[in-house]
């Protein structure tokens, strides 16, 4: 994973920035072979995210309120918010495996491989976890559907990306341990990638593909610490204070300067994990001119002093 202030600093990638901010611990992956029938319930996992791969064979997916969902080799599902949900051979088999929730996931090593991989008969199926930071997910997240299906062949780096894995997984060989998180942050990238392009891209996607407020975006995340005004914002993309404004927050349902003040916090909210900068250098970068003025828009945003912030993560 890219370290966090090498993101903040050298990167104008905003997806690069969100990552950066919000993962923490360390990525876990499994690949399973089953036989039928078989079933596993996966609890619900609040801050978290994660995806299946069907690797071989086919399974239906099953979510309370929801139609099964079929998948067949090489189909991708990505669950943006950690829903609780089951995998299984058919909608009628009950889960025979105990539930997996986070407490469970802390316990499992950053990858293994379970099942009759030599059997050709087994469905196989290749599952990866990531810890959010709850407080800091962005809302690019929350602004994605519980669980987005990718089916297969519809974008190569992802499926490249998903093989190499897989390979990894079944024959780990010298550096596997520091391969295998590298791949599944690869991986992730990619889903999130795909989540944010298609042919008619709404919300976030629009936004970071729009000239305009993109360009605006990328200044925020390369410099919060500036004195911005909306004025300096909307210069950014070229457009006059009052359009830009109405483009802005028509995109992403909230004006410029009260996403500025967002991602401040949620900058000096990592640095706070992740650094031993002072509180007035944490304040200078998130363009706050005193410490007073810094704590108290802190704690608005997170309910405590940033100092206490700090102190729950050493």
């Amino acid at each position: 994973m890219i370290p966090f202030l090498y993101a903040i600093v050298s990167l104008m990638d905003v997806l690069s920035d969100v990552l950066a901010v919000m993962r923490t611990g360390r990525p876990r992956s499994a690949r399973v072979a089953w036989r039928a029938p078989w079933a596993q319930e996966f609890a619900p996992a609040p801050g978290s995210a994660g995806f299946h791969v069907l690797a071989r064979g086919s399974c239906v997916l099953l979510r309370a309120g929801a139609e099964p969902l079929r998948l067949a080799a090489g189909d991708i599902v990505f669950r943006a918010h950690g829903d609780g949900h089951t995998l299984a051979d058919s909608p009628g088999t009950r889960p025979i495996l105990p539930a997996c929730g986070p407490d469970d996931m802390a316990g499992l090593p950053a990858f293994a491989a379970a099942g009759p991989a030599g059997d050709a008969d087994a469905t196989v199926t290749l599952c990866g976890a990531y810890e959010l930071a709850p407080e800091l997910v962005h809302p690019m997240i929350h602004d994605l559907p519980d669980l987005i299906h990718i089916p297969a062949g519809r974008h190569p780096r992802l499926a490249a990306t998903v093989e190499h894995l897989a390979a990894e997984l079944i024959d780990p060989g010298p550096g596997s341990t520091a391969l295998i998180p590298a791949l599944l942050d690869t991986m992730l990238v990619h889903l999130l990638r795909t989540c944010l392009t298609g042919d008619h891209p709404t919300g976030w996607a629009a936004a970071l593909s729009d000239p305009v407020t993109g360009a605006a975006l990328r200044a925020m995340h390369r410099e919060p610490g500036r004195d911005w005004t909306v004025a300096a914002l909307a210069a950014e993309g070229g457009l006059s204070r009052a359009p830009f404004a109405r483009r802005f927050t028509e995109q992403l349902g909230r004006p410029p300067l009260t996403y500025l003040t967002w991602w401040r916090m949620a900058v000096a909210a990592g640095l706070l994990r992740s650094t031993d900068l002072t509180l007035g250098a944490v304040a200078d970068r998130v363009g706050y001119g005193s410490e007073f003025a810094f704590a108290t828009a802190f704690k608005r945003r997170f309910g405590v002093p940033p100092g206490r912030y700090r102190t729950g993560f050493r």
